[in-house]
């Protein structure tokens, strides 16, 4: 095939990931995006196959065949509640091989004397790109899946030390472009290794859903990068869309928590200590109030409409399909039942609209936080489980919450609020929800799962 037919399927390619990405953006064609986006990837890899450039298929092949096994193994095995942990995972393999990549090219280039200014630049951006986001990638995926603590790690002088290695990282990048010596490149890549670390590392678990679409936007800027070293528009463009659209994410979800880029990057909030028992509300002194699971039916059963908040807690227990239960038994009941999703609710993006997705719940029941915060007014009884920080009330009244200004699910507002939890242990953020000493809330201690299961039992019953 010519280049020009080449450039042309790479382009179709390229479109039907447009088309993947446009899909994505709502639940109710995410089936078809990712349709487009596979067929994208399909026609992108037989593609390449054909060109003429390639010269032993026997790697490739070990690569397609090893890979696919190994995904789908992971496909078939992995949990709902564990995506976080496996996009972080997958972030840092983009990274790895962006490095490989660079390496690789950077010393078969050496030997045929084919190394420009040009290729060098772009050895060197691939190469600290692509290490930042691996190592950065394995702290993320090490704090979700609770190997490490989720709490920020802080030391006095940490911005200056990364500020000093980015310079010394640079400093090297800068001396491997003018005299392409080894040296410098192995540099650059041990300096970025550890800035990845150390980047992470102070980012506490509050943080963690604004962390995981800045890393994917990191993995596509080391592709795009990877695309310019093997000279593959695809590639490059592929990249491209992942590093904007992750970006772009990124900012919306900073927004979402009414915080800016620099300040997640420069160290996350958490940690702070929480009262076990008792809060402090406007100054005073307050005890929670308990319920059992046959009170709170007694109020989902002969309310009117009822909204869900679902949180983190029924990632944990899996308790997504006893929560479609629930709202079956509702809705048979004559009950409005809705769904509040808060756009950082679980561990990364989208994480609770995947969950309800998984249950089979409508899509028309599902509504983002700016549909919906208006209604809390009028809606009988508030459900929510396993949320914590996307419902404290004290992000608007307390200035001296780590939490202050971040936009919440107006929970507090409804006539009767449940809310299932396992312990009075704070969220991620590590502060105390004042919206547990309300006078309109009670809680309902226990699983998820067994709680929910509970509940629909009990309105069944009734």
């Amino acid at each position: 095939m010519s280049a020009d037919i080449f450039s042309g399927i790479y382009l179709v390619a390229t479109l039907l990931f447009v088309f993947g990405l446009k899909g994505l953006s709502s639940p109710k064609t995410a089936l078809r995006g990712n349709t487009f986006a596979m067929s994208g990837m399909a026609l992108a890899i037989v593609t390449t196959l054909f060109n003429p450039e390639v010269k032993n298929y026997s790697w490739i092949f070990a690569g397609l065949i090893g890979g696919a096994l190994v995904g789908t193994l992971v496909a078939r095995k992995i949990q709902m509640t564990a995506m976080p942990q496996l996009v972080a995972a997958l972030h840092s393999f983009v990274g790895l091989s962006a490095v490989l990549v660079s390496i690789g090219t950077y010393f078969s280039h050496r030997e045929a004397g084919e190394l420009s200014k040009v290729l060098l630049s772009e050895l060197a951006i691939g190469t600290f790109i692509g290490a930042i986001t691996f190592t950065g990638s394995l702290i993320a995926f090490g704090k979700l899946q609770e190997i490490l603590g989720s709490d920020p790690i802080k030391y006095k002088g940490q911005h200056f030390v990364n500020l000093v290695l980015g310079v010394i990282m640079i400093g090297f990048s800068i001396n491997f472009i003018m005299h392409a010596d080894a040296f410098s490149l192995l540099m650059t890549t041990g300096i970025a290794l550890i800035l990845g670390f150390l980047l992470i590392v102070p980012i506490g678990g509050a943080d963690m859903p604004v962390v995981v679409s800045m890393l994917n936007s990191y993995s596509g800027w080391a592709a795009s990068a990877t695309g310019f070293t093997l000279g593959n528009n695809l590639l490059i463009t592929t990249g491209a869309l992942v590093g904007s659209s992750g970006a772009i994410l990124s900012y919306i979800m900073c927004k979402a928590m009414n915080r800016s880029f620099i300040s997640v990057i420069l160290g996350g909030y958490g940690g702070e200590s929480a009262s076990a028992t008792t809060g402090a509300v406007g100054g005073t002194q307050k005890r929670v109030k308990s319920a059992s699971a046959e009170d709170a039916a007694f109020m989902l059963g002969n309310a009117s409409k009822v909204i869900i908040v679902p949180g983190y807690g029924m990632a944990v227990a899996q308790a997504q399909h006893a929560v479609k239960e629930l709202f079956e038994v509702l809705a048979e009941k004559g009950v409005e039942v809705k769904f509040a999703i808060h756009p950082v609710a679980g561990r990364m993006p989208g994480h609770m609209n995947v969950l309800l997705a998984e249950s089979e719940i409508p899509y028309d029941v599902v509504f983002e936080m700016d549909e919906i915060n208006s209604e809390f007014s009028t809606a009988d009884v508030a459900l929510v489980i396993g949320a914590n920080d996307v419902v404290n009330p004290e992000a608007k009244t307390d200035k001296k919450s780590p939490l202050y200004g971040m936009p919440i699910l107006d929970v507090y507002k409804s006539k009767q609020i449940f809310v299932s939890k396992r312990s009075m242990k704070p969220g991620y953020a590590g502060v105390d929800n004042g919206l547990f000493y309300y006078d309109n809330c009670s809680l309902v201690f226990g699983d998820a799962k067994a709680t929910c299961d509970a509940l629909a039992k009990a309105v069944k019953d009734s």
